[in-house]
């Protein structure tokens, strides 16, 4: 381990990257706010909770359908052809939604259906593109981990923002201004050179497609478990917010979540680490099972806000290790789709982990509740160690040891500098 030389000043001084950045974090601001701005504005309308809850988990559904397939497209056609228009069709949904109100109810659940379905694979697409924007195998690494604690960020300020235009305006002017704003940050990404000049490796026909490798699934089965932690501990702490009497207090553990994930993340991508990824992802995770350890006790709230920014530190490591460990696994010419997978398992994950963590609170009480987090972390852990065989042999490595790799898969144009690999090579 030794210290990483420029650190994220280098990376976003990188032409193109600082833009990449923000402008797929803008563009993904829909996806990240979709929940609460659906459930905000169908209260508004006079919708019941269950109605609001069936709302976004349509929304939900079809994202996790329409990733995956989108991000396939993109590998075949490009990220101008699919990741635009198919913005403009996901705000098109929002827009029936705010027109037409909840009523009738076919209508609401197909506007937010669309709507998912063809939210873009921004945050899959940025990934294919690091190599090309900024060349060296460890820089790309530290994009990783600076993509996620991006994230982290944007999920704290998202819910902030759909909050205050709701204040400001309405809950229908957050979903439209919120959409708008999701539309100029794909806009902003398919416009720039790297987006427009990226073209995926020939892929081998497969129907497949990403799926076909034994190492991006034995990491999608791991991160399904790390999603479903996450998802539980949202229930969890809604809980613990109740028996405390005070609502604020959900959204103290959540910041707190966020902050330690921040930290844990800049943390991370200071630092070169040597070694394979897939045994660091081991050990990231058992550390991130092992931080939610101590949320069992549920001492008071101030404590309890120290344990929730303890139990994030790992996660955004985590996450980026992750990215890695896809990049290696992903079959030639998938790499999109492959990114995109992992972020609709995490997610199907999650909202499992919420459908799971209900029933448990009002079976056994908020420490059960959080002790569902715990078994997920576990889980995540236990998938990756009886799939380390599977995990040890990426499908892309150089034949022999100092075997220079002339360019990598996303970079067909020859931007990488020679010796460079993502894992992918011709």
């Amino acid at each position: 381990m030794a210290a990483a030389p420029g650190g994220y000043a280098d990376i976003l001084k990188a032409p193109h990257a600082a833009r990449l950045l923000i402008g797929t974090l803008v563009g993904r601001l829909p996806n990240g706010t979709a929940p609460i701005a659906i459930m905000m504005f169908t209260r508004a309308e006079g919708g019941s909770y269950s109605l609001a809850g069936g709302l976004a988990a349509v929304y939900g559904v079809g994202n996790a359908i329409g990733q995956p397939l989108l991000g396939r497209a993109v590998d075949l056609h490009g990220q101008p052809r699919v990741q635009f228009p198919a913005a403009l069709v996901s705000a098109l949904g929002m827009v029936v939604l705010v027109l037409a109100g909840t009523e009738p109810l076919p209508l609401a659940y197909a506007a937010v259906a669309v709507a998912g379905l063809f939210t873009p694979p921004l945050e899959g697409g940025l990934r294919a593109l690091w190599p090309s924007v900024l060349g060296r195998e460890d820089r790309v690494h530290r994009a990783y981990a600076l993509d996620a604690v991006a994230q982290e960020i944007m999920f704290t300020v998202g819910p902030l923002l759909v909050t205050l235009l709701v204040a400001l305006r309405s809950p229908a002017a957050a979903l439209l201004v919120i959409n708008a704003i999701g539309v100029l940050g794909a806009l902003s990404v398919v416009l720039s050179e790297p987006s427009r000049a990226w073209r995926s490796a020939p892929r081998e026909a497969h129907w497949l497609g990403a799926l076909r490798s034994p190492g991006l699934l034995a990491l999608l089965g791991a991160f399904f478990f790390v999603g479903l932690a996450m998802g539980s501990i949202a229930v969890a702490g809604i809980a613990y917010a109740e028996e405390h009497g005070n609502e604020s207090v959900y959204g103290w553990l959540m910041a707190a979540l966020g902050l330690g994930a921040l930290i844990g993340g800049v943390a991370y991508g200071a630092r070169q680490w040597a070694g394979a990824p897939e045994s660091r992802l081991q050990v990231l995770v058992g550390l991130l099972a092992l931080g939610y350890l101590p949320l069992t006790l549920t001492p008071g709230v101030v404590a309890m806000t120290a344990l929730a920014a303890l139990a994030g530190v790992f996660l955004a490591p985590a996450i980026a290790c992750a990215f890695i460990v896809v990049d290696r696994h992903a079959p030639r010419g998938t790499v999109t789709e492959a990114f995109s997978w992992l972020v609709t398992t995490f997610g199907v994950g999650a909202a499992a982990g919420t459908a799971v963590a209900g029933p448990v609170v009002q079976l056994s009480g908020t420490t059960a509740s959080f002790a569902v987090a715990v078994a997920g972390g576990f889980a995540a852990l236990l998938v990756l160690l009886a799939t380390r065989r599977v995990l040890a042999v990426p499908l892309h490595r150089p034949r022999h040891a100092g075997d220079v790799v002339a360019a990598s898969e996303n970079d067909r144009n020859g931007a990488v500098e020679p010796g460079f690999s993502t894992g992918h090579q011709a």
